[in-house]
């Protein structure tokens, strides 16, 4: 099953300028990049507490500094269900509108709608009694209204993360996309002018957004290894690295699943958010030896307490 929160939330992280390069160029030139820019993680996550308009979501409040001198705060929304969500209008209105309330401070609102639904384009929020009306107009961009082909040509990092998510909607419905577009994918990731970060942190995201069966994924990294082989693909450190962690990871979870009833989701994902390969390998080995599902779970609490899991914000 594709997971669209995670990988979005670490896209925005690692190319906050070139997210709103991609999707907001007009927003991106007003901003005065020299000065930085924050993620106000703490004071978002103050607001979302108060607020009882669901999770289903992700969000990010960063401050930045115009071109003029002025303190910015932008508040941003992903939408990533597969279908409508009513209530959408309203937790933008909810949210910018408390954010205001809390801090003083002038915000600017925009959406990035995820979803399948090609006509759905909700903007604004309105509400009217007796005269007294409350609106917010904001500004949206909705995920299938870009080319494929021509996401392909675009250097921008969040080309490739479009690409990614994209896929991953496409091979819901026809697992056979996957694999050839997964790969396709990765390839082109050295056919951009990536540098060597680039590629590593891009390659982690795009194998994030689109899951294969352990088969494919097997073949997959065969590919790959054909083609550094036949030099058509440069050495990446880093790269070997996610390709241990992640064969781990699955071999973990295999060897419960064959061992135990009743391995949940939960379980699956937490196991995922380990990302040290010692720890890992620590795991791989109470994974064989415990004799319950329960003794292993206590295990993975025990590590998940230590503060051993991959950083990720709520």
């Amino acid at each position: 099953m594709a997971e669209y929160d995670s990988p979005w939330k670490e896209s925005i992280s690692l190319y906050f300028h070139d997210f709103l390069s991609f999707f907001y160029p007009s927003i991106e030139e007003d901003i005065e990049w020299k000065r930085g820019f924050e993620f106000l993680d703490t004071e978002l996550q103050q607001i979302k507490r108060e607020s009882e308009t669901g999770k289903k979501a992700v969000d990010k409040l960063v401050k930045v500094w115009r071109k003029t001198g002025e303190e910015q705060w932008v508040f941003l929304h992903i939408e990533i269900q597969s279908q409508r969500k009513s209530k959408f209008q309203e937790r933008m209105y909810i949210y910018h509108n408390r954010i205001y309330d809390r801090y003083r401070k002038s915000v600017v609102s925009v959406a990035i709608l995820g979803d399948e639904e090609k006509e759905w384009k909700p903007n604004s929020y309105k509400r009217e009694l007796w005269g007294c009306k409350a609106t917010l107009e904001f500004p949206v961009v909705k995920l299938l209204d870009y080319d494929m082909e021509e996401l392909a040509q675009n250097p921008n990092p969040l080309a490739a993360i479009v690409q990614a998510h994209r896929t991953a909607q496409i091979a819901k419905k026809d697992a056979g996309v996957g694999y050839t577009s997964k790969l396709s994918l990765i390839k082109s990731l050295f056919e951009r002018g990536y540098g060597r970060e680039d590629i590593v942190q891009l390659f982690r995201l795009i194998d994030w957004f689109i899951a294969l069966t352990k088969i494919e994924e097997e073949r997959l990294w065969q590919e790959i290894e054909t083609l550094k082989e036949d030099e058509k693909m440069p050495y990446i450190p880093g790269l070997e690295r996610i390709v241990i962690e992640k064969c781990k990871k699955q071999d973990i979870i295999q060897i419960l699943e064959v061992k135990f009833e009743g391995v949940t989701e939960e379980l699956r994902q937490i196991i995922k958010k380990f990302d040290d390969l010692e720890l890992l390998g620590e795991l791989l080995t109470q994974a064989v030896k415990s004799p319950s599902l329960e003794s292993f779970e206590s295990v993975v609490s025990q590590k998940a307490a230590e503060g051993k899991l991959l950083t990720e914000e709520e």
